[in-house]
């Protein structure tokens, strides 16, 4: 494990569980965690939805960009990426060479753990469309990235840490 490059970093939508399975498997690890969303947070010295409402979507795109260059660059441990991130075609062209760990999962878990969006502007109005539209646009290019796919739905936890340090064991 070298200094400056994670040990992996976690992709998918949001409820896949790249926070929750990410801090577990860091923690099974002995490796720090590290989430782009709250880089960016602490970048712009306020929450997501208020970066949305106050500058827009485009503006979160950038800092996004330039969380997601910089914990590349320095992260050693877990590092979670936010679900749009993938978008950015810079994003996904920086991601080649690591390890990249896709976690699917479907429209009916993943409304069951995004709270109706809460939190979660692109979710603010109508979650269940939103989520669909997101799932299905985002999909490709989430496995554009993977070096591996793990299924999220209807699973603890702690069993989809344990998939994902057996892919990281080969």
């Amino acid at each position: 494990m070298s200094a400056g490059r994670p040990v992996c970093v976690l992709v998918g939508a949001p409820g896949a569980g790249k926070t929750t399975v990410g801090r577990a498997l860091a923690t099974a690890l002995g490796v720090e965690f590290r989430d782009t969303d709250e880089d960016i947070e602490r970048m712009a010295g306020k929450p997501i939805p208020e970066i949305f409402v106050d500058e827009g979507e485009a503006h979160f795109r950038t800092l996004e960009r330039a969380a997601v260059a910089a914990a590349l660059a320095s992260c050693s441990g877990v590092l979670a990426l936010g679900g749009g991130a993938v978008l950015a075609e810079e994003n996904r062209a920086a991601l080649v060479g690591h390890t990249v760990v896709y976690l699917s999962v479907e429209l009916t878990d993943a409304l069951k753990r995004v709270d109706l969006g809460a939190g979660r502007p692109l979710l603010a109005i109508n979650p269940r469309a939103t989520l669909r539209y997101l799932l299905d646009q985002r999909r490709p290019f989430y496995q554009e990235v993977a070096t591996a796919t793990v299924v999220t739905d209807a699973r603890d936890p702690g069993d989809i840490v344990t998939e994902v340090r057996a892919l990281l064991d080969r």
